[in-house]
């Protein structure tokens, strides 16, 4: 007796990113701000790290409200239903608790039920492993449409007192809808980890008024007198070997990025945006010279105001970028990811 052939999807040749949406949190924490806490200044600050502002979410927003803000933005921007998603994929690091995920929560606000919804812990690489997954996704025609969202709330997981990493990070979401397309609009990810370097970005457990923390945090640093009364306890928060991360983001992901350049078939001269993980305007600037860019090629910069939002940085910095120079619509960006872990992913796309 034979066995019977298993009917598969009908898989599809091409996808596009169809729209893009964001959250930028309402608290502006400016350098003079960071420095009340940590022995620094507004100048040591921007020439170390190029950032002069961050955003921070208030206490009664959540990783969930963030991302559903920029997930609503991004649907309407594709002119695609909630009821038509085939998964919602929610990158973060800071949803702050292990289940339920925040991507069920996010698919159920939005009435995409029943969706298939899943976190993504890949730290500032996270958007461009959701967006390779959804890519395969929709070629495997598994879904028609797939909702990437990167957000963090890393306000929640920092020492202030802490010089290591503190005083770079911000909140946000970014929010992309990827689905078929006509011709390629997403190249090859080109992607991997180094676990061996796992302490370079890590969390470790602090002594921290957790009251006293959380008014900060939504008061851009002025927090309340009674916050004195607060309990201590001890909490995760992040730290890092800058140093280590500095050397293997500038020699190491300059190479992942040529990586997925050759993987598109295109070279920097093709190329119309690159868009980086906002870690850092030094690892930035270096990249690009790294990667020998023409000056035609616009690069992304959103750390300035908006800090380092790990996950959410990529989509952050696509919009502004869009926002100032709508020319660069339906050009070819170059996006890379890489942090905690450590882990990257790049990509070639077409801009929406």
């Amino acid at each position: 007796m034979s066995t019977p052939a298993i009917k598969q999807a009908t898989l599809r040749e091409h996808t596009r990113i169809h729209g893009l949406g964001i959250y930028r949190p309402s608290v502006v924490v400016t350098n003079d701000d960071v420095c009340q806490w940590i022995d620094s200044s507004d100048e040591w600050i921007r020439q170390r790290t190029g950032i002069v502002t961050r955003h921070r979410a208030p206490r009664d927003v959540s990783v969930v409200d963030m991302a559903e803000a920029a997930a609503r933005e991004a649907l309407a921007d594709a002119g695609v239903e909630p009821s038509q998603l085939g998964a919602v994929l929610v990158s973060t690091v800071t949803h702050p608790l292990a289940t339920p995920s925040a991507a069920a929560q996010v698919a159920d606000r939005l009435g995409a039920t029943p969706a298939p919804a899943y976190d993504i812990s890949a730290a500032c690489a996270g958007y461009c492993y959701g967006i390779a997954q959804a890519d395969a996704l929709v070629h495997a025609g598994s879904a028609d449409y797939v909702l990437v969202v990167g957000v963090e709330k890393l306000s929640d997981f920092i020492d202030n007192g802490d010089r290591t990493i503190s005083f770079i990070l911000g909140d946000g979401a970014g929010a992309v809808v990827i689905g078929p397309s006509e011709s390629a609009g997403i190249g090859p990810s080109v992607w991997g980890s180094d676990g061996s370097k796992h302490e370079a970005i890590r969390m470790s457990h602090s002594l921290l008024d957790i009251r006293d923390y959380s008014l900060a945090a939504a008061a851009g640093g002025n927090a309340p007198a009674e916050a004195a009364e607060a309990r201590a306890a001890l909490w995760p928060t992040m730290r890092q070997d800058g140093q280590t991360v500095f050397r293997w983001a500038v020699w190491e992901m300059a190479k992942v990025a040529q990586q997925a350049l050759d993987a598109a078939g295109i070279t920097s001269d093709d190329l119309v945006a690159f868009v980086p993980h906002q870690a850092n305007i030094r690892i930035i600037d270096e990249m690009v010279k790294q990667l020998k860019l023409p000056e035609h090629v616009q690069v992304a910069r959103d750390i300035v105001d908006a800090g380092n939002t790990s996950a959410a940085s990529i989509p952050l910095a696509m919009h502004r970028l869009l926002k100032e120079q709508p020319s660069l619509k339906g050009g070819l960006a170059l996006q890379i990811g890489f942090g905690a872990g450590l882990v990257f992913g790049a990509q070639v796309v077409v801009l929406p």
